[in-house]
């Protein structure tokens, strides 16, 4: 073997080694599971779906302070308006029995006739039983003294009533600064989750969509497994009392509430609102039950506090399951284990288990 030979083959053997490390350096597509960490940011896919499920849940819980900032500032705004056109008539009560008791004054001054003043006609019960001329003076002075103790009573009436509007005036102020500090909450945390999404690359996309099926399967077998089992059976089974999404049918106000809820299926979730292009959470339950008659209290942790409680096991069609400790979310139960709801933002209304999420309990609307 010449050394020109031997050269080429050892120079061969070499780089058919390097090409072999260079190839197996090479980047190549992941197929890490579920909970492995991201390769880009260290973060598990569960990591990763449980920081956008906290910041989502917070946004929930400030879109609840939101929603009761505002029923409360809009009843009293309609207050201040009562309030207001009571001042303006107390007002004017006050105008007009201070230039009646002048009149008055200065009629009896003069020891002239007192009929002409219109006080027996605005104070009489019956004006057209005129005292005659004899007693007209001494029912005069009486005028005066009942006009002087109508004014006194209209003057602490109208004190009242100002300090009443002055109060509530300053409760909407308080009520509109919690308001806006919600709305700017909300935005925020929904601001932060649409980063984390946006970021995202297909194949994480890809698994946290399997994590949530993975997690939807575990809900259901949870709901089968726990006291909504009984419940949970209404809607098994196929062909007669079977209604779409799964649940069952039922009549009533109920069925009806179900109906409407049912019907919202594909519109997007939009803090604060209540139809009928968008829906929040109890935005959807409350215009569920309005449409059926039944209007129900605006928030969810209204409706939990309001309504009447059920146990897990007795859900029916058209209760309103609430969720976590605070009952900052719910969710319309429509029977087979499954509830309509409106998720979170960049969702859509749609159904989902029943225990996708932890119960706090059950209540039922016109029990």
């Amino acid at each position: 073997m010449n050394v020109s030979t031997g050269g080429r083959r050892i120079w061969s053997r070499g780089a058919t080694a390097a090409l072999a490390c260079a190839i197996i350096l090479l980047p190549g597509p992941g197929y890490a599971a579920p909970g492995d960490p991201d390769p880009h940011t260290d973060k598990s896919i569960e990591d990763i779906r449980d920081e956008l499920d906290g910041l989502y849940r917070e946004a929930e819980v400030a879109t609840e302070a939101y929603n009761a900032a505002n029923e409360k500032a809009a009843k009293q705004e309609k207050r201040l308006t009562t309030l207001r056109k009571d001042l303006t008539r107390a007002e004017k009560r006050v105008k007009d029995l201070r230039d009646l008791a002048g009149a008055a004054a200065r009629t009896q001054y003069r020891g002239g006739d007192l009929a002409a003043t219109g006080i027996q006609l605005l104070l009489g019960d019956h004006p057209e039983q005129a005292l005659d001329e004899a007693s007209q003076a001494r029912q005069a002075m009486r005028g005066l003294v009942n006009v002087s103790e109508t004014q006194k009573t209209a003057r602490e009436a109208l004190s009242e009533q100002t300090e009443a509007a002055s109060k509530e005036l300053r409760e909407l102020k308080s009520s509109r600064a919690d308001k806006a500090a919600a709305k700017q909450k909300i935005e925020k945390k929904i601001a932060s989750a649409e980063r984390i999404e946006a970021g995202l690359e297909e194949e994480q996309t890809r698994r946290l969509a399997a994590l949530e099926r993975q997690r939807s399967r575990e809900a259901e077998a949870r709901w089968t497994e726990s006291g909504g089992s009984s419940a949970g059976s209404a809607g098994k089974g196929k062909g007669k009392g079977r209604a779409p999404g799964g649940g069952t049918q039922v009549s009533g106000a109920a069925g009806k509430a179900v109906g409407f809820a049912m019907a919202q299926i594909g519109k997007p979730y939009v803090w604060g609102a209540v139809g009928p292009s968008s829906y929040d959470c109890s935005g959807l339950t409350s215009a569920a039950w309005a449409a059926a008659g039944h209007p129900i209290p605006r928030t969810s942790q209204a409706q939990w506090g309001g309504l009447t409680r059920v146990s897990l096991s007795s859900a029916r069609p058209g209760d309103l399951i609430i969720y976590y400790n605070d009952a900052t979310h719910v969710g319309m139960y429509i029977g087979g284990g499954q509830i309509v709801h409106a998720p979170r933002p960049g969702r859509d209304i749609t159904t989902a288990p029943a225990a996708s999420m932890p119960v706090l309990g059950v209540v039922r609307p016109g029990a």
